[in-house]
């Protein structure tokens, strides 16, 4: 068994998460400066060298470890805005009072809700949603931000994305309607919530559909993008930031 360690800043940890996953993957664990991923022996090193060459791979042959279980030791269970208790479903820790208990595996589509937009975007459902809710998720990646909205009591939920591999994924942890595509594909006038955790190329080229889509009285979540980086085509009614991150609520 060897591992790699792959030099990534955080803004990347979700993507590299996906792509380790993908490789074959039978654990990740974060060091500083990066993830670690651990394989068997079977695994093709000069393969995963090169495909991982832009992150600096650095090779450590390892004991005979179960990181599997190492890796799922990693994931610790996390506090998110006001609601959520955001926890690993092989987990047993005891939902906090008052919280509402969202379950997401780390696998290979974007969205553990660890990077800080998708902190960012749920602490906005948190404000936005009311029970009953028509609403909408763009790139919906993992289908965490449309669990999210179900747990706030959202009424219907419909979540697109354009990679069918996410979507696949997606599907076996929504219990709404997902789709391979984007917003173009939704009637007019449907949501009352549409929350967007892409990027601000993405959000500026979506902005009309966004419009499109929306309740005349209804809230717009962006979020994906730092603030060097604020897409074109929305005005901000409240901020969340963390770091250089930022999330618009419109």
């Amino acid at each position: 068994m060897f591992s790699l360690l792959l030099r990534c800043s955080p803004s990347e940890e979700d993507l590299l998460s996906a792509e380790l996953w993908e490789a074959g993957t039978e654990g990740i664990v974060e060091e500083p400066g990066g993830l670690r991923g651990f394989f068997g022996a079977s695994a093709d090193l000069a393969r995963l060298t090169q495909r991982f060459a832009r992150f600096h791979p650095e090779l450590r042959q390892e004991d005979a470890v179960d990181w599997e279980q190492v890796s799922r030791e990693a994931w610790q269970p996390l506090l998110i805005g006001e609601r959520f208790f955001l926890v690993p479903p092989w987990r047993d820790d005891p939902t906090p009072p008052g919280r509402l208990r969202l379950e997401m595996t780390p696998g290979m589509a974007c969205g553990t809700g660890h990077h800080p937009c998708t902190q960012l975007c749920l602490k906005a459902l948190e404000q936005c949603v009311q029970p009953g809710d028509t609403v909408l998720d763009v790139g919906t990646g993992s289908g965490i931000l449309s669990v999210a909205a179900r747990l706030l009591g959202a009424r219907q939920v419909i979540s697109c994305d354009i990679d069918p591999e996410a979507v696949a994924i997606a599907r076996e942890r929504l219990d709404s309607a997902v789709f391979v595509g984007s917003a173009d594909a939704v009637r007019s006038g449907f949501a009352d919530v549409v929350v967007a955790n892409i990027s601000s190329a993405a959000i500026e080229n979506l902005a009309a559909e966004s419009e499109r889509v929306r309740k005349p009285e209804s809230e717009l979540i962006l979020s994906g993008f730092p603030e060097w980086d604020q897409p074109g085509g929305a005005t901000a009614k409240r901020v969340l930031r963390d770091g250089e991150w930022i999330c618009w609520i419109c």
